[in-house]
């Protein structure tokens, strides 16, 4: 039965994995993306695109305005929008305060509150029984990320989950999380990760290779599909067994 699937970030990355996975799968997939650029250039067949930024609650509800229109109901949330702010314009301030607040609201802004207001936006569209939240977290929700803006920020998605997987149980809805450890072909780590970097974190992992958007995409589609109906408010970490906690 084909299926509607909303993906956010769905231009690079884990998300276009995703984005591919269930289009090859015949379900009806919008990409969702800041940069209208990056989804034209997405290679996902039949696919539905729209450049929103969705930390703008405007913005967002033009989103819910566009699945009621085309899809109705929504079968699978996938939130893979995020990052550590890098397309984001630094602080302008010499005030080394000035610089922390601006880290730490940014990468709130685009990791947390981007998925909260989607969520928010599409909860009453979610197919009941059925539907799926998924959120896509990070290996840094466990072991930081340096500054801690960004570790924290995904970390925040994990309680989220949880309280939806509360709210929307009833419904036959779950909501899960999937934390990726070090992924290649990412816009995340980008094309010229430092050599000694990328051998440190591929030495973490118990398989001893890097993580790839598809291993993630499936995580992703398994979560979605009728076998995990009973899983809900879990993280499943996809990171090689190099970070085990829970």
């Amino acid at each position: 039965m084909t299926r509607n699937v909303v993906i956010s970030g769905g231009g690079t990355g884990i998300g276009l994995a995703a984005a591919q996975v269930f289009a090859a799968d015949g379900d009806r997939v919008l990409l969702l993306g800041r940069r209208a650029e990056v989804l034209d250039r997405a290679a996902v067949p039949g696919a539905l695109r729209h450049a929103a930024d969705l930390s703008d609650t405007a913005a967002v509800r033009g989103v819910a305005d566009l699945v009621a229109d085309e899809f109705g109901t929504v079968d699978v949330l996938v939130h893979a929008a995020g990052g550590t702010g890098q397309l984001e314009p630094g602080s302008a301030s010499d005030d080394p305060l000035d610089r922390v607040a601006h880290d730490w609201t940014v990468n709130f802004r685009i990791n947390t509150l981007t998925a909260a207001l989607l969520t928010e936006a599409l909860k009453n569209r979610l197919a009941s029984p059925g539907g799926r939240v998924l959120f896509v977290s990070s290996i840094a929700a466990y072991r930081g990320s340096g500054t801690g803006a960004y570790g924290a920020a995904k970390a925040a998605l994990h309680p989220y989950a949880h309280d939806l997987a509360r709210e929307l149980g009833p419904r036959g809805i779950t909501a899960n999380v999937v934390a990726p450890g070090y992924i290649e072909d990412t816009e995340f780590f980008g094309p010229r990760i430092d050599p000694a970097r990328r051998e440190r974190l591929i030495g973490d992992t118990s398989d001893k290779r890097a993580g790839t958007p598809g291993d993630v995409a499936a995580t992703l589609h398994w979560l979605a599909s009728s076998g995990a109906s009973h899983v809900t408010s879990q993280v499943v970490q996809v990171n090689g067994g190099a970070e085990r906690g829970h």
